[in-house]
């Protein structure tokens, strides 16, 4: 499925469901008015990219715990078992397996060509860097969309604030004695709206900061896994 069909379904979904629980909740809070259904669109859509960035960087470790595939797949590369090292990755999958089964096809292939050693090192080097390159935005897919939605989430609960503001004022602008139904109403209005608003940017931004993070700690894995096979390779070749 296409991001932007997947992002699209995503809002149209959470927005139905949006409205579904503002009809459930307790008058206190349906009293910040229309603005609070679209605060809790862009919080249920901030959970499923939550979700769904877990389960991705799930699948992008693979199988095994890194360490372990990578001292199974060095160990194979070492004692010239490259098939074996080939069904280490496919048994692994993920990102990493992903990158050096790409490096160490590319390796196998210019030993079946008998290309010189530098060629093989350098076709080497070129795969896993192509690899490496497809893999990045599978892995930091949806980071933009967290930071954008503690961005409006906090632009949203603005707005609230300042329509509840402004409702406050006019209950207050009558002549004798305000109209407190009314101030209470913006004054609340203007309160849950806040409340709605930071909560959505606070767990947003929480969220955005932890998984760039663990993409950035995943990506440094990647090339120090690279980096150890081109090493050995480096080493097979000057033999």
């Amino acid at each position: 499925m296409k991001q932007s069909l997947f992002t699209i379904i995503l809002l149209v979904v959470a927005f139905i469901c949006g409205l579904i629980i503002f009809n459930l909740l307790p008058d206190i809070i349906t009293k910040g008015g229309p603005l609070v259904v679209l605060l809790i669109t862009i919080t249920l859509m901030l959970f499923a990219y939550i979700v769904e960035r877990i389960l991705t960087l799930k699948k992008a470790r693979g199988r095994q715990p890194i360490p372990s595939f990578y001292r199974n797949f060095i160990m194979a590369v070492k004692d010239d078992k490259l098939d074996e090292a080939v069904g280490i990755c496919d048994k692994q999958r993920g990102s990493a397996a992903a990158v050096l089964k790409a490096g160490l096809e590319a390796y196998m292939r210019g030993r079946k060509m008998q290309l010189t050693s530098d060629k093989r090192i350098a076709e080497t080097q070129r795969s896993i860097e192509e690899a490496r390159l497809l893999e990045i935005p599978f892995l930091e897919r949806n980071l933009f969309a967290l930071s954008t939605i503690a961005s409006i989430a906090t632009m949203i609960g603005l707005l609230g604030t300042t329509i509840g503001m402004i409702r406050s004022f006019a209950a207050m602008a009558h002549q004798g004695a305000p109209d407190a139904v009314q101030l209470a109403l913006g004054i609340s209005e203007a309160l849950i709206n806040t409340a709605g608003g930071l909560f959505a940017a606070i767990c947003g931004i929480v969220a955005y900061n932890i998984f760039v993070n663990l993409v950035d700690g995943f990506n440094y894995s990647v090339d120090e896994g690279a980096f150890m096979f081109m090493e050995i390779i480096k080493e097979k070749e000057a033999q």
